[in-house]
């Protein structure tokens, strides 16, 4: 049985009644940026602030840090979307949980804090092990100047581990934006979703899945350009 290609597939309206196939996975792909983007700031923001637990000289924050960590890092993805989605609005107060099923695009805003959450145990590690490599002589030096812990840690500690880290930092970006395909599950529209959407009603497999991988490449090509521009203006000079 030989296959039908289509190519012009992609300018025919869609059955959604408005603009076409291609339109419907633009919008996809919209979506996919909007919460890769969301989500990467709760992750990268929550990520650094146990990532500083972890490398404090208190046991019990190296205990909370490593408690979150091992909790998120170690639980399936798709299972913690669907404890946000679907377990946790029955287990809030009546009104709480009513309120959160009733939320305007709440897929949406389930796959930000599911996926800023799991990636923040990832993102944790990285500045963990970015702090750690540094030699003991900074940490050392920000003390004889009289600076606060929290002052150490702001002004030499994190703006030379955020240097060395900047590499698998970027890994973990497109690890997230690759994740938000995971969404689809509690029915978000992300690039995927449309893909798949588009399959189901045209049965042009091959063409929606090719223009999606082709998209999902050159986004990230995107950021691979754009971290490598930073990476170099960033770099402290002699160690490039």
């Amino acid at each position: 049985m030989n296959y039908n290609w289509n190519w012009s597939i992609f300018l025919e309206p869609s059955p959604e009644g408005a603009g076409t196939y291609a339109d419907m996975l633009l919008s996809g792909l919209s979506w996919t940026i909007a919460t890769a983007l969301s989500s990467w700031i709760i992750a990268f923001v929550l990520g650094s602030l146990v990532g500083v637990l972890r490398t404090l000289p208190s046991a019990g924050a190296q205990r909370i840090g490593t408690a979150y960590v091992e909790l998120f890092r170690n639980v399936p993805l798709l299972v913690q979307m669907f404890l946000w989605y679907f377990v946790l609005p029955e287990v809030l107060p009546g009104n709480a949980g009513t309120w959160l099923k009733q939320l305007p695009n709440a897929p949406f805003y389930t796959a930000v804090v599911c996926l800023g959450f799991f990636t923040a145990s990832r993102v944790a590690e990285q500045v963990r092990a970015g702090i750690q490599s540094l030699p003991r002589g900074q940490r050392m030096a920000g003390t004889a100047m009289g600076l606060t812990v929290a002052q150490t840690y702001r002004y030499v500690l994190l703006p030379n581990a955020y240097r060395i880290i900047l590499p698998p930092l970027t890994s973990e970006f497109l690890n997230n934006l690759k994740n938000t395909s995971v969404a689809l599950t509690i029915g978000l529209l992300e690039l995927t979703a449309r893909a798949r959407s588009m399959q189901e009603f045209s049965f042009q497999v091959f063409e929606a899945f090719t223009a999606a991988t082709i998209l999902y490449v050159l986004i990230n090509l995107v950021v691979i350009t754009a971290a490598s521009f930073l990476e170099r203006s960033v770099a402290v000079p002699g160690t490039r």
